[in-house]
């Protein structure tokens, strides 16, 4: 709870919730209502899910790739724009037609930004985080397809541009620093951040005095 940890916990926190208030997991776990709500098949849908399934894997695989030589915040803008048509695409989609109703990185970050000596409280923090807006948005999100119907979608949207807003504003780039130097080279030198662990600083100043 020391005002340098604050940095990392807010966006380790913050990962999570965005990770889930995009419809990442809703879309997954209710991949089968969702098709059979479009017209298809119990059969189609089941495939469909599977499809869902495999281009996440794919999705997956490809983030590992290029994390580290396109960096975490170029990733996840992109991934943001992808999320944001896509919602808006099936929201649209589903209120003319129907009448009815980005991810790895939210683990990667939150591993790399706490220092070594609250990491694993730190991330603890995230794992509880992502596991309590999992079992939220799990338990409401038919209650909110079938009140909201299409505009679920463009709910998602919204926290879809709220989270590229704050990886513009907060996220800082921690593609190839060490865990070690992650204070000195990351959070003293943010525009925002730095200012709690120069605090920090002051503090331990005033404490040796």
């Amino acid at each position: 709870m020391r005002p340098e940890s604050l940095p990392p916990l807010v966006i380790a926190v913050a990962m999570q919730v965005f990770q889930q208030f995009t419809g990442i997991n809703a879309i997954m776990f209710y991949a089968p209502v969702l098709f059979q709500t479009m017209g298809l098949g119990k059969d189609s849908s089941l495939l469909s899910a599977v499809v869902t399934g495999g281009v996440n894997v794919v999705s997956t695989v490809v983030s590992i790739i290029l994390v580290d030589k396109v960096g975490r915040r170029k990733l996840l803008l992109e991934a943001c724009v992808r999320m944001l048509v896509a919602q808006t695409a099936v929201g649209g989609i589903m209120l003319v037609h129907l009448r009815l109703v980005v991810g790895p990185l939210g683990w990667l970050i939150p591993s790399e930004t706490f220092p070594l000596e609250t990491r694993t409280a730190g991330f603890s923090f995230a794992v509880s985080s992502n596991m309590l807006f999992t079992f939220l948005i799990a338990q409401a999100f038919l209650s909110m397809m079938c009140s909201m119907r299409a505009f679920i979608f463009f709910f998602f949207a919204v926290w879809i541009v709220a989270m590229a807003t704050f990886v513009l504003a907060l996220l800082p780039e921690t593609k190839g620093v060490p865990i070690d130097e992650m204070v000195d080279r990351v959070w003293r030198r943010h525009w925002f951040w730095k200012r709690y662990v120069a605090n920090a600083d002051e503090a331990r100043v005033n404490d040796n005095c």
